[in-house]
């Protein structure tokens, strides 16, 4: 056993002293696995963080949550010249669903309406997003009010006008003064602060609750009608839970298709959207995204296998008389096969770990340009990533480690004088 670590340590020697040799030959070599395994690691890192990022934003949703309105989550047979005659789904709807629905926790109605400017005093903002909701939409989406309350169901069913808002919003409009009870003008009306948001941080395309206001769905609905075309309605849906959701959503649609009179042999004219389909479907694209990226690296991880093969099998022609008077020497086949294999597994590790300390690198700024945007680096992707990196430089050298441990020691020594 003792020999046996005696070859490997010697073998390792010898590795490492011919990489020190030949600086301008082991740089090259390192090049060509280091951008393989910053094309793997990357791509891993880009998608697993545009993943993160995308169920960040949606976790405050419970993915049981459904959205039935005109428009499909996900790609949809339904040719686009007949969705758009779809008709938007109605606040009595909303209200039909609310009373009729077995196995119901929530339902809320809202409206998708253009970004407005509040005011308030000297202070504006534009470019806000407005929120019609009604009041049951706080028992559907994890909101955490810090300063004030959420509008009740009289508040709601009435249109008041109050509102809910951000934090950045908060800050934007008073300052340090306490929003709660202040006079905002929106729409040319004033509204009422009645509370703040927790503040939450950017979301994945940089919109987030704390740059929301929230309103009671009716005002809005008093003031522009149910047929604006700058707006569109959903029923925000959030079922009991425990229950067999399929079961439920076919419910669900045989009565909105009861409700809109809607003939057997006709197909639904609305979408009910589930958030764990539309997870699942982020996640299928996700994963064909990392897939693809993987084949991509694994190709440039490749090319810096053939590099280092390229380079070992120069190193042994370099080396022949070398070999031949190790060999003369007593050398066995192992030695001179574990030499080589070291010298190329060395070579692979350490462009690894500095493709690695690259992708790490540019996390880190990353990271911090973006502001909310965190780049994930896993311990799996790291680990991935140094495995391929070993085991390419271990079949890159397996070859030329075979021929330089055949060689014959007469032959080896001749051709080398």
């Amino acid at each position: 056993m003792l020999i046996y670590l005696r070859v490997l340590k010697e073998s390792f020697n010898f590795a490492i002293n011919a990489l020190r040799t030949n600086k301008l030959r082991t740089f090259l070599s390192l090049l060509g696995v280091t951008i393989g395994i910053f094309s793997i690691i990357g791509v891993l890192a880009a998608v697993d963080s545009l993943k993160q990022e995308i169920k960040g934003s949606i976790s405050s949703l419970d993915n049981s949550t459904i959205y039935v309105m005109r428009f499909s989550f996900a790609p949809t047979d339904i040719p686009k010249w007949k969705r758009e005659q779809f008709p938007d789904v109605t606040y009595e709807e909303y209200q039909y669903i609310k009373k009729t629905m077995p196995d119901l926790k929530a339902a809320s109605f809202s409206l998708n309406v253009t970004p407005e400017t509040l005011k308030y005093e000297n202070e504006t903002v534009s470019n806000v997003q407005i929120t019609p909701v009604t009041h049951d939409y706080y028992d559907i989406e994890a909101l955490q009010v810090v300063n004030g309350r959420f509008y009740n169901e009289q508040e709601s069913i009435s249109g008041a006008p109050v509102m809910v808002i951000g934090d950045e919003i908060a800050n934007s409009l008073f300052g340090s003064v306490g929003p709660i009870g202040k006079k905002v003008r929106l729409y040319g009306r004033k509204f009422t602060v009645i509370g703040v948001l927790q503040k939450e941080g950017s979301g994945l395309f940089g919109e987030s609750k704390d740059t929301m206001v929230m309103v009671p769905v009716n005002f809005v609905r008093k003031l522009f009608g149910d047929h604006n075309k700058a707006s569109f309605p959903a029923i925000i849906i959030k079922p009991e839970s425990g229950i067999d959701v399929p079961e439920f959503v076919a419910m669900l649609t045989q009565k909105i298709r009861a409700y809109r009179g809607v003939k057997p042999d006709e197909i639904d004219n609305f979408f009910i959207n589930q958030l764990q389909g539309f997870a699942d479907f982020i996640d299928n694209i996700t994963s064909t995204m990392s897939t693809i990226g993987g084949f991509i690296g694994m190709f440039s991880l490749l090319v810096g296998g053939f590099g280092i093969a390229n380079i070992m099998f120069v190193s042994v022609k370099e080396r022949t008389n070398l070999i031949g008077i190790q060999k003369a020497l007593g050398a066995k086949r192992k030695f001179i096969l574990f030499q080589f294999l070291f010298e190329a597994v060395i070579l692979a590790i350490i462009g690894g770990l500095v493709g690695l300390f690259l992708v790490w690198a540019i996390s880190i700024l990353v990271s911090n340009f973006t502001g909310d945007f965190q780049f994930v680096l896993s311990g799996s992707n790291m680990f991935w990533g140094m495995f391929s990196s070993t085991l390419i430089g271990l079949i890159a050298g397996i070859l030329p480690a075979v021929s330089a441990s055949r060689l014959d020691p007469v032959e080896a020594i001749r051709t080398g004088m």
